[in-house]
Order: structure tokens, then C-alpha cells, then sequence
């Protein structure tokens, strides 16, 4: 079993390194794997065919449609110049010199409002690309940034969020999305204000030492290729400042209408029948809705711009192709996660942090910070943590008198913390549409989407067993 143990740590630090090296995830995550089942006893095939496999399977099954409309939305926010056009808007209303803070705001306003993370990445790529050209900031600082306005506070912390993060321990504690108003408002303020306080820290020092935006993708003429690895069209200029907007203000109108008011008025109880896999509404509604949102902001584009055809179809297939590697090497990444979370050793590490004899707070905090910097990934962190743990996690809880609100809470916000380790999908997809590296990038990253939370959640726990919930 120690052996076991050894070979989840080997295969995790193989997977970061293999990852801060540039080596494609698609390749790095099964071979990471195929050393922890090594270690395991496990067999390799088998643990390739019927576990790998089916979890990466399953997520793009799952994910595709976001991950291609989030792609040919963002490029075509593009290619129309409407990206631009907003960028210059928002940089003459707050200062060239505040790029950062629209970024992270915008970026914020959009995982706050029901967006998904993934579509988020890819629709802010190019919104802050011309931020940050415009305020001469270095390009590499764009991971970061997003990274903040997604990944931490509005994914986790602010109560009402309708991310899958702040969903999951629902079930398990018999709370909702706003559980914890007064701690998570507390956390997100906190993990905003260091975030930023970092990424302008890093602006200043990365200028003083001579670096620059330096890109010329606004150059690039139809069929060239951008330094990020798209092809870039002439764009088309908008009639006006405000026409950008209204994509965005659709993605917004669409998923709120059909969230709120659109899909519960519908019949879904055909859902139950096994032509559909018997699913339930509440399982789809989210994805289903954010889907009908982007289509109809990029059905909105092309109305706006059908006489720049030949424009928009380049934007189309180049949408396409940018949408297939951020969505395998995330798949990839699940497989892994799966795989670690079936060897017996998985189960050990697991149970000795729930032995560990400390409060039930203390205890599904960790569980669930470990689970997810294991599988890289908050929302399967926190699942299989739950799964495994929940029930005997709410007892623990009921009979210490801890609050179940500060369980969900924090709960939630523990597992935005380890999960963008290097190896974490959500990282790699986001270096990978923003056509940077980890070597480039990903100090900025790990220090406002891992070093602040965690800090945070630490201070937030000590805080809690002072003067209690709030």
C-alpha cells in the first residue's frame, strides 16, 4: 500500500513536470497514469480501456458543445473587431493603466452571471488580448488575470454562484447556493483584493525590467497565423461602440431567459425515458442553457456581419479547430483523475486525513483541498471527497455544532485552491487559448488561483472557530 501511495506522488509530480516542460497533456496524463497504476498492481489495459478512457470519454461527451461554441464565439468577437472595439471602450472609460482590473471585473461579471468557466476563457482571450495590446502590458500577465476573474472568488466563494463548485456540497449538507453569505462575501473580497494586488505588483516589476505586449496579431492578414497559434482575419470595422456589446448582452439575456423563465415553464418529463438516458432536467439545464446563449450571440454576429461572409467563415473554422485541443487535453486530465481515484492506495490517503482527528470543518477542507490537487480538478475534487465522505462529514458536523452553511462554504472555496496545480485542466485550457506556457505564465497563475485562496480559506477557517459562522 505505501508503494501505492509512492506511486500517486510519482505520477503527480511527473504529470506537473511533464506539463511545465510543454509536453501535450493528451500524452503527459495517460502516461502519468499508466505509472500510478505501475506502482499500484493494478492492470495497465484494463485501467486504460474501462477507466481512462470512459472518464475522458464521458467529459467530452459532456463538454463539446461548450467548449466549440465558446471557441467560434470568441474567435468571431474577433475576426468582426468587436473585441477591440470594446477593449478601446472600456480602457477610455477606466485609463489604459487599469487593463488588469476590467479584465478581471468583466471576466468576474461573466462566471458570476452562469457562464461556464471554459467559455469564459475563451471568450475574455481576445477581449483582454486588446486590453492589454492597448495598455502595453505583457501578454504574459493575460493568464493570470482571467485566471483571477474565474478560477477564485466567483467560482467558489460569493454566495449565490451558479457554478458546479458551489452546487456540489448542496446535496451532501443540506444547504444552498447561498450558504455562508457573510464569510463567502468576506473571502471573495479578500482573494480580489491580494489577487490584484499581485498582478499589479507583477505589471510594474515586468515593465520596469523592459517587457512589453509585444504582438503583432492585429497586423495579420487573412490565412496568417497568429504568435498564439490562430489564424487571424482582416477584421471588420463595427458601425458603432455600442454594437460590440451586444453579443455579450446576449450571452447574458439568452442564459438567464431560459434558466429562469424559458426552460421551467417547459415539459421535460420525457427526460425520464430511456431513449434520453433517463436523466433529470436539473442535470442538463445549466449546460443546455448556456449553449442556447452563445448560439444565439454567435447567430447574432453573423446577422449583424452576413456581407463579411468569407471574414466570418474563416472565424468558423478557425473556432473549430481552436475548440479540439483545450478539450482533449482537459479530458485527458479527467482520465487521469480517474484513474489515481481507482487504486486502493487513493483510498488510504483518503481515509487517513478523515482519521487525522481533527473538526469536521478542518477535515473536509483538507479532504477536499488533497482530492482536488490529486485530479486537478475543484468540481471532481470535491465530488469524489463528498461522495466518499459527506455523510460522515454532516454527522461529524451535527455533533460538534459546527454550521453547515460554513461547511458549504468553505468546503467550496477549499477545493478552488490545489486544483490549478501545473497539472490542473483548467490551467493547461487556459495557457492553451491564451497561446502561452507554463513556463511563462504560470507563477501568476498559481499565486492568485492557489497561494491567495489557500491563505484565504486558512484565515477564514481560523476566523470561523474564533467568533463563528456569519
Amino acid at each position: 500500500m505505501i508503494l501505492g501511495i509512492f506511486g500517486i506522488i510519482v505520477s503527480l509530480l511527473l504529470l506537473i513536470t511533464l506539463a511545465y516542460r510543454g509536453v501535450p497533456v493528451i500524452l503527459a496524463a495517460p502516461v502519468a497514469a499508466v505509472v500510478c497504476v505501475l506502482f499500484s498492481g493494478a492492470p495497465i489495459l484494463a485501467s486504460y480501456t474501462e477507466i481512462f478512457m470512459p472518464a475522458m470519454a464521458g467529459f467530452v461527451g459532456s463538454w463539446f458543445p461548450v467548449f466549440l461554441v465558446g471557441a467560434i464565439f470568441g474567435i468571431l468577437m474577433t475576426v468582426t473587431g468587436y473585441a477591440e472595439s470594446i477593449a478601446r471602450t472600456v480602457t477610455g472609460w477606466i485609463g489604459s493603466r487599469r487593463a488588469i482590473a476590467a479584465t478581471v471585473i468583466t471576466s468576474a461579471l461573466m462566471t458570476y452571471g452562469g457562464i461556464s468557466l471554459f467559455v469564459v476563457a475563451f471568450v475574455m482571450y481576445p477581449l483582454a488580448r486588446e486590453l492589454f495590446r492597448v495598455a502595453d502590458i505583457p501578454r504574459r500577465l493575460i493568464p493570470g488575470t482571467i485566471a483571477l476573474g474565474i478560477f477564485t472568488f466567483t467560482m467558489t466563494a460569493l454566495p449565490g454562484s451558479p457554478q458546479v463548485q458551489n452546487i456540489i456540497p448542496g446535496p451532501f449538507f443540506g444547504t444552498d447556493a447561498y450558504a455562508g453569505p457573510g464569510v463567502g462575501i468576506l473571502g471573495g473580497i479578500l482573494i480580489f483584493s491580494l489577487g490584484m494586488l499581485w498582478l499589479e505588483h507583477r505589471r510594474r516589476s515586468l515593465i520596469a525590467k523592459g517587457e512589453h505586449f509585444e504582438s503583432v496579431e492585429s497586423k495579420k492578414v487573412i490565412g496568417g497565423s497568429s504568435d498564439d497559434g490562430s489564424t487571424v482575419a482582416t477584421t471588420i470595422a463595427p458601425p458603432n461602440r455600442l454594437v460590440p456589446f451586444l453579443p455579450l448582452l446576449t450571452v447574458f439575456a439568452v442564459n438567464f431567459a431560459c434558466t429562469l423563465l424559458i426552460f421551467p415553464a417547459l415539459d421535460w418529463s420525457y427526460l425520464q425515458e430511456d431513449t434520453f438516458g433517463a436523466i433529470t432536467y436539473d442535470s442538463r439545464a445549466g449546460l443546455w442553457a448556456v449553449v442556447v446563449g452563445i448560439v444565439a450571440a454567435v447567430g447574432l454576429i453573423v446577422a449583424l456581419n452576413f456581407g463579411q461572409w468569407s471574414t466570418l467563415k474563416i472565424g468558423f473554422n478557425d473556432g473549430v479547430k481552436r475548440s479540439m485541443l483545450p478539450i482533449f487535453s482537459t479530458a485527458s486530465e479527467v482520465g487521469y483523475g480517474a484513474v489515481v481515484a481507482s487504486v486502493a492506495a487513493f483510498a488510504v490517503v483518503r481515509d487517513s486525513v478523515f482519521g487525522m482527528g481533527a473538526n469536521a470543518l478542518v477535515t473536509s477542507v483538507v479532504t477536499t483541498s488533497i482530492t482536488a490537487g490529486l485530479t486537478g480538478s475543484s468540481s471532481g475534487g470535491m465530488t469524489i471527497a463528498l461522495n466518499a465522505l459527506g455523510a460522515d462529514l454532516r454527522t461529524m458536523a451535527e455533533d460538534e455544532g459546527m454550521s453547515l452553511e460554513m461547511m458549504h462554504r468553505l468546503t467550496a472555496m477549499a477545493a478552488g485552491g490545489l486544483d490549478t496545480l501545473p497539472h490542473s485542466g483548467a490551467v493547461v485550457t487556459l495557457l492553451i487559448v491564451c497561446g502561452l506556457t507554463h513556463r511563462q505564465s504560470y507563477k501568476d497563475i498559481g499565486m492568485v488561483t492557489l497561494v491567495i485562496p489557500v491563505l484565504v480559506v486558512v484565515a477564514l477557517i481560523a476566523l470561523v472557530s474564533a467568533v463563528g459562522g456569519f
